[in-house]
């Protein structure tokens, strides 16, 4: 399953991240591009870090809006 369709990532290499240790929607974007650029996957990719966390995903301690990264 696509991810981001800007830039083609799917939900494999997303896994693979997050599976490497990447535990922010940042660090995905950092890692492959998925959600920098207009952001509308972010909430998959927090989804798919919640799972690998077994539901829990790392708050942000910051501005609520960016909740997650």
């Amino acid at each position: 399953m696509f991810v981001c369709l800007c830039t083609g990532t799917t939900s494999h290499v997303v896994n693979e991240i997050v599976a490497g240790g990447a535990r922010t929607s940042k660090e995905v974007a950092d890692a492959c591009g998925a959600g920098g650029d207009c952001g509308r996957c972010k909430r998959t990719i927090r989804a798919i870090i919640a799972a690998h966390l077994g539901g829990h995903a790392p708050q942000y301690n910051g501005c609520p809006s960016r909740a997650g990264g």
